[in-house]
């Protein structure tokens, strides 16, 4: 056997090897890229009726938010309604009760004179 024989041989043996090396790689690929596949499909069917869910729940918080919104709005309302009749029930008794006050004052003490007197 001559050197370009043997040369050949080991070529063809070596082409055979890295042949079959690479066969045994793409099915491994094609294996994982399979369960990938029914992994991605599976995160499908589990996702979307979470992200429904999640929809829904989304809505019925806004429609709380609104809700909500529009209680404290009639609380301020309320609020400033009530701070309005407190300030008007104020201005309206506040003079006529201090002097009611006054008057009782100086009549206890003109009493007070008197029976000492």
């Amino acid at each position: 056997m001559e050197a370009s024989e043997f040369a050949a041989v080991v070529v063809a043996i070596t082409s055979v090897v890295a042949v079959t090396l690479l066969v045994v790689g793409l099915v491994s690929l094609s294996r994982t890229l399979a369960a990938l596949r029914q992994t991605i499909e599976d995160l499908r069917r589990e996702i979307l009726p979470v992200v429904t869910n999640l929809q829904r729940v989304t809505e019925q918080a806004n429609a709380d938010l609104e809700r909500v919104d529009a209680l404290l709005v009639s609380a301020e309302s309320i609020s400033a309604t009530v701070d309005s009749a407190s300030r008007l029930a104020y201005l309206t008794f506040s003079n006529p009760v201090i002097k009611v006050l006054a008057a009782a004052a100086g009549t206890n003490r003109a009493i007070k004179r008197f029976r000492r007197d």
